[in-house]
């Protein structure tokens, strides 16, 4: 079975009605043999990077940046497990031989999420992952439209796991 991984922070009623709605896609019925770990921004650890299949990472957009909890959970990733999540341990991330596992973003702000999405941006390319699908930025209110968009994202991801 594969394991989509999905970490949010998710502090106000709009980020949260994203993440409900990215996590729904995640469990759609037609989606079989793909396991969904959700984890908050501040828990998640290396363990479940290393365990994962597939990365989906929700946050709003903070004064131009990520929140402060997606990127404490980036740096606790990359000082808990080295470079084994860049390559085969050996502590360089040339030697990585794998296949690049996929990742999806989701971003809430009231006025822009540039900052924010190239924050992660420029984080997830020291990582052995490869955009899934487009980044779903949504600025202000969410409406119907912006939630299907959300559980569609979860569903991409999850169906790019389909063993």
């Amino acid at each position: 079975m594969s394991r989509l991984l999905i970490v949010q922070h998710a502090p106000t009623p709009a980020v949260r009605h994203l993440a409900e709605a990215v996590v729904a896609g995640a469990h759609d019925e037609e989606i079989e043999g793909v396991e969904v770990v959700v984890r908050e921004a501040l828990e998640a650890d290396a363990g479940d990077v290393l365990a994962a299949d597939g990365y989906l990472l929700g946050t709003p957009a903070n004064f131009g940046y990520m929140s402060g909890a997606l990127k404490h959970f980036f740096d606790t990733i990359f000082l808990q497990a080295g470079g084994a999540l860049t390559d085969d341990g050996s502590g360089g991330s040339s030697s990585f031989t794998g296949p690049k596992k996929p990742w999806g973003l989701w971003v809430h702000g009231r006025y822009d999420t540039t900052g924010a999405v190239r924050s992660v941006e420029s984080i997830v390319q020291a990582l052995p992952w490869q955009r899934a699908a487009d980044h779903l930025t949504v600025l202000g209110d969410v409406t119907d439209t912006e939630t299907s968009r959300a559980y569609d994202l979860g569903a991409t991801l999850a169906a790019t796991l389909i063993p």
